[in-house]
Formats: C-alpha cells, structure tokens, sequence
C-alpha cells in the first residue's frame, strides 16, 4: 500500500526557511509525482509544487514560486520542499500527496494517498 508521511513543519519568523520531507513508500517511488499541498484556516486547499522523479522536473504554483523549491533523493524514497523567505501568508497545514504514477498536478483530485499534513507557521 502507498503510504506518505510529511514531516518538518515548525514556528519560524517572516523571512526565515524550513525543510519539509515526504517520507514515500509501497510504489515505484523512482518513477512518480510528488505533489505539495497546503490548506489554511478557513481556506481552500491550493496546491504548492509537484515534482516528477523519474527526472526532477519540478512545477511550482502560485506565490511560492521563485520562494520555495522541491527536491527528491530516490536513494531515501523521500521529497522535499524548502522553503526561503517564509511569509506570514505561507501558513497553513502541509500535505504531500501521490497517486504512484508519473504525472504532476495541481488538481488535488488527482491524487489518492496523503501524508498526514505538517503544520507551518509563519510569524511576523
């Protein structure tokens, strides 16, 4: 079975970084999309990133771009999101997401398997 795990959220101040991690396992992690998602109080859930490990191609939506950027270390099974110059608007709970197969999203419904979510909070 496909299972996601996110981790690495935290308290940081305006302007500041965190390391998000995706902890992926159960599918050909090698050959697939990891996307970022991030859902705020009283907000709909948007999406932040996707990248496709088979070649590191990544895509970025929204405010994050130029902001946060998405990696993957196949030898780990594991995606991250780094994010620079955090804004208080950046806070919101993290999910990573996947449906095991190679296509990149910002369509949430695309994807079946979820971590449980990382809360980021961003101070001013």
């Amino acid at each position: 079975e496909l299972q996601l795990q996110a981790y690495g959220g935290g308290l940081v101040q305006a302007g500041g970084s965190l390391r998000l991690s995706c902890a992926a396992s159960g599918f050909t992690f090698d050959d697939s999309a990891i996307a970022w998602f991030r859902q705020a109080p009283g907000k709909e859930r948007e999406a932040v990133s996707c990248i496709a490990t088979a070649d590191d191609t990544a895509y970025y939506f929204g405010s994050v771009k130029g902001r946060f950027t998405t990696s993957s270390d196949n030898a780990k099974n594991t995606v991250y999101l780094h994010m620079n110059g955090l804004r208080p608007e950046d806070t919101a709970v993290y999910y990573c997401a996947s449906d095991g197969i190679p296509n990149c999203s910002d369509y949430g419904e695309q994807y079946r398997y979820w971590g449980q979510g990382t809360q980021v909070t961003v101070s001013s």
